[in-house]
């Protein structure tokens, strides 16, 4: 058996399956394709995450949309982190072309354009199905991780959300945060000290600052109603096939702070309601996450803590994590550790540093008689990765230099009229795009410093109003004292006194003259 022969059975060995699985391409040897030498990913381990990197331009994101295809048929739904904005394609078949039918040719596969059910969702302005989580989904724990407060502020955080549940008043927005933290240290304040103690000025002050810098982010966009329930991201269309859920990120780069809020929620959302699925041979949900390198580089500690964990746990609910980004150092150890899928696109070697990173890069790989792992990673063309995933035993596959398939979609963007008509038919814009202000924890503080300014006016008024009742009481009484009676003032009088002299002077002179 020549060398060829026993490459292919190599290959044709360590990816067979027993069970449901992805065709991501052939095999190459010596940097020709090796027909029908297919390469597939068991659905039994694609909830062990996976890694998809590459230098720019080496075909990332083609592989990306592959792998959404795929799980979308399978009838396993996708989340897609778009932050190229070059992923709404998948909506509308590809055209073809006469380089991908030879692209297919050369692996053994039939090349079969097809749309797939697609959603668009935004976190921010741009058009798509709003998502949004209200500030009581967060909790204070998470809250103070987003925020990056001290401990001291942390407890603060903790008794805002204590006193609202007490008193039931719903923190659904920023506006309700901010509200709330004013109250505790100004109207309120007599209130929080009897029932929980002093809180400092100088600490809700910097909360506010905190809570302003995720506003100025768009913060006030995501935090709350209608929250977004996770659950809508399981859904499959009449075929049976699972939705690829899209996020447009294209404005979110300079926005770390309200990315990892998002992510925050989503993931901790997922892991608290997401029922264990066991060993039940397929995902439930995968997410994909473009440019991951972004969300490292820009990530807050709490938001690096929380990834790690539940990468670490959150597989068993059925849900997989996928990082594309330019080069597996990007991503942290302790996560690079618990991924299982890898597709390692070409990397290029400039500088020192970068061949450096080309050798701990071709470390992360088993070990293989047919190739020069660090050799082969700089000479890779575009559309050609290293790949090597876990079995249906969780072994790793052979490693396999691979001619990955074209995706099956657009390899391009929707048009203005395709993406209006793509959102008109949307049920998840109808259920979540009327913003909703109930009464919460803004409006009921504010009535109640309203009724409370009231009540001490009418209780002021009162009090001026006794206060005068009394003081016209006592000048009455002085008048009352000092009043002359009416026939004492005529009998003192000059005029009274006058008469009284004239007759008694009359009278002495008649006895006289008698």
């Amino acid at each position: 058996m020549d060398r060829n022969e026993t490459f292919f059975k190599h290959i044709l060995e360590g990816n067979t399956n027993k069970g449901e699985f992805i065709t991501l391409g052939s095999a190459m040897l010596d940097g020709k394709t090796v027909t029908n030498a297919f390469v597939n990913v068991p659905l039994k381990t694609m909830n062990r995450h996976g890694l998809i990197a590459g230098a720019t331009g080496t075909g990332k994101t083609k592989t990306l949309q592959v792998l959404a295809e795929n799980l979308s048929e399978k009838g396993i739904p996708v989340l897609l982190m778009d932050i190229k904005g070059d992923l709404s394609g998948l909506a509308q078949p590809s055209p073809g072309h006469a380089k991908i039918d030879e692209r297919h040719a050369q692996i053994g596969l039939p090349f079969n354009p097809k749309a797939f059910p697609v959603e668009i969702l935004t976190l921010s302005e741009q058009h798509g199905v709003r998502l949004r989580a209200t500030i009581s989904e967060f909790g204070p724990v998470l809250i103070s991780r987003i925020l990056d407060v001290t401990e001291t502020q942390a407890g603060i955080i903790s008794v805002i959300f204590k006193y609202c549940d007490d008193n039931k008043l719903p923190l659904l927005d920023l506006k309700d945060f901010k509200k709330i933290l004013q109250y505790a240290t100004d109207e309120g304040r007599e209130e929080f000290e009897d029932a929980y103690g002093r809180i400092s000025t100088a600490s809700t002050g910097a909360i506010l600052r905190k809570i302003v810098e995720i506003e100025q982010q768009g913060g006030d966009l995501f935090f709350g109603e209608k929250s977004f329930e996770v659950d809508d991201l399981l859904r499959v269309d009449e075929n049976g096939r699972g939705y690829i859920n899209i996020i447009r990120l294209t404005d979110i780069q300079d926005k770390p702070k309200l990315f990892s809020t998002f992510m925050l929620s989503l993931l901790a959302e997922i892991y608290a309601t997401f029922p264990e699925q066991g060993d039940s041979g397929r995902p439930e949900l995968i997410l994909f996450i473009d440019e991951a390198h972004l969300i490292f580089n820009e990530a807050s500690k709490a938001l690096l803590n929380q990834i790690e964990s539940i990468v670490k746990l959150i597989r068993s609910k059925g849900v997989g994590l996928y990082f594309v980004t330019q080069n597996p150092t990007d991503v942290p150890e302790a996560v690079l550790s618990q991924l299982g899928l890898k597709v390692q696109h070409a990397l290029r070697a400039f500088t020192a540093k970068d061949r450096k990173a080309i050798k701990l890069a071709a470390q992360n790989y088993p070990d293989t008689e047919y190739y020069d792992t660090a050799s082969i990673l700089t000479s890779l063309g575009t559309g050609e990765a290293l790949v090597s995933a876990l079995d249906e035993k969780g072994r790793p596959t052979p490693l396999a230099a691979t001619m990955m398939r074209a995706p099956m979609s657009r390899m391009d963007i929707l048009t203005d009229n395709e993406l209006e008509a793509l959102l008109s038919d949307s049920k998840l814009v109808k259920k979540y795009n009327d913003e909703i202000d109930r009464e919460s924890a803004y409006e009921l503080l504010n009535k109640k410093i309203e009724e409370a300014e009231a009540d001490e006016l009418k209780e002021k008024a009162q009090k001026e109003k006794e206060a005068l009742k009394k003081a016209e009481s006592k000048k009455s009484t002085r008048r009352s004292s000092s009043r002359i009676n009416p026939i004492v003032k005529v009998l003192t009088s000059a005029t009274f006194i006058r008469s009284v002299f004239g007759i008694l002077s009359k009278a002495m002179s008649s006895s006289k003259k008698s």
